[in-house]
């Protein structure tokens, strides 16, 4: 039997997740776009994704996915708790927040408006008072402006765990966030498996994690969503039958260690061919954060008449002295190979960013496009 389904403000959306998920309220629907005025009554949320690409996808997500991915948050971490809100609930990470403070019987307390400030995540935290376990969603790169400011530190240090999502965390700054008493908790999901699903590269209960033989990552188990709203060929290219199991096929590559956890090695169409050797942006962003001088980075191709794409760093200084390329050079030279090592460096105020704090690939890459000498692109010159 089909259910109303509607979208609803800001400020009516915890009320409308509470019906939405109990079954006494009609869907809700989170985002803009075209989307019919009825879902099948199992639906509870509509989230309106663009995904990397730019392409409209209505993702249909379940009472029963949404509850079951709930549940296995509070028994991987301590429980049921009391949620700070610093990430958009237009974005499935922030809706998160919302579903497990409904399920939990709790009320969350959500940062100011407007653009994210460390001083408005210290004034949230002080509001999270009462008994229980204290829990909070990030990106990447709040926790970066958050490790930033030792008021903002301190705070970040109360919370009982920091899921961090959306965006690789580079090593540095796990180690660093976890030297300053954070208990940070690394995320890895999508909207299709009702956001995060393996935690600390271990799977939630429940789910399961597989490699296609191309090293795809593939999830499996109670979380997925129902499909895509009105797209039966993206549920035939993306949900897929295997072992008499549904699997959500991702677009990340990944691999298995020996311990079975998943280690995410990036998109499979953010792999760069530079001079015919295949380089993932995520593994020489790992090194490169690590080093002096850098804040944040995000490593793109650029075209290149010798190389066929050049390996180009696009770096946020850390304050004091920049870092060169040639530093740069040396050390994915020595982690990773001569050939992952970037050829240019574009220095940056701030990195572009998509949805709740992912790196922009596409404008980062147009950026560097615009500030790179274009007679060094031509002869493919180190910049």
């Amino acid at each position: 039997m089909p259910r109303p389904l509607c979208a609803v403000p800001q400020r009516d959306l915890l009320a409308a997740l509470t019906g939405a998920l109990a079954g006494t309220g009609p869907a809700v629907r989170i985002g803009t776009g075209p989307a019919p005025t009825s879902v099948p009554d199992q639906v509870a949320v509509v989230v309106a994704t663009s995904g990397s690409t730019g392409e409209p996808r209505q993702v249909a997500l379940g009472r029963d996915a949404l509850t079951a991915s709930a549940e296995a948050t509070a028994q991987r971490l301590s429980g049921p708790g009391r949620w700070l809100l610093a990430l958009p609930t237009d974005h499935v990470a922030g809706l998160q927040v919302l579903v497990r403070s409904v399920l939990a019987g709790t009320r969350p307390v959500a940062t100011e408006p407007g653009p994210f400030r460390p001083d408005a995540f210290v004034a949230a935290t002080a509001e999270l008072t009462g008994e229980g376990a204290r829990y909070t969603s990030l990106v990447p790169t709040q926790v970066v402006r958050l490790l930033a400011d030792p008021a903002a530190t301190r705070a970040l240090a109360r919370f009982d765990a920091v899921l961090v999502g959306g965006a690789a965390l580079a090593a540095d700054l796990h180690e660093r966030a976890l030297a300053a008493g954070v208990r940070v908790v690394t995320t890895y999901g999508a909207t299709e498996t009702c956001g995060g699903a393996v935690y600390d590269g271990v799977p939630l209960p429940g789910v399961q994690v597989a490699l296609d033989p191309d090293g795809r990552v593939r999830l499996c188990g109670p979380v997925l969503a129902e499909g895509y709203l009105d797209r039966p060929d993206l549920d035939a290219q993306t949900f897929t039958e295997a072992d008499g199991r549904r699997w959500f096929v991702t677009s990340d590559l990944g691999r298995l260690d020996g311990d079975g956890r998943l280690q995410v090695l990036g998109r499979a169409d953010d792999v760069l061919l530079t001079g015919g050797v295949n380089v993932a942006p995520a593994a020489v962003e790992d090194v490169l954060a690590g080093l002096p001088g850098v804040q944040e980075v995000c490593v793109v191709g650029v075209p290149d008449a010798q190389w066929g794409q050049a390996v180009t760093a696009v770096v946020v200084p850390a304050p004091g002295r920049p870092p060169e390329l040639g530093q740069l050079r040396v050390a994915a030279t020595q982690a990773l190979g001569a050939p992952w090592a970037p050829r240019h460096l574009v220095l940056v105020d701030a990195l572009p960013l998509r949805g709740p704090g992912k790196p922009d690939r596409q404008a980062a890459t147009r950026l560097a496009r615009d500030l790179i000498d274009p007679t060094e692109v031509a002869h493919g010159r180190h910049a």
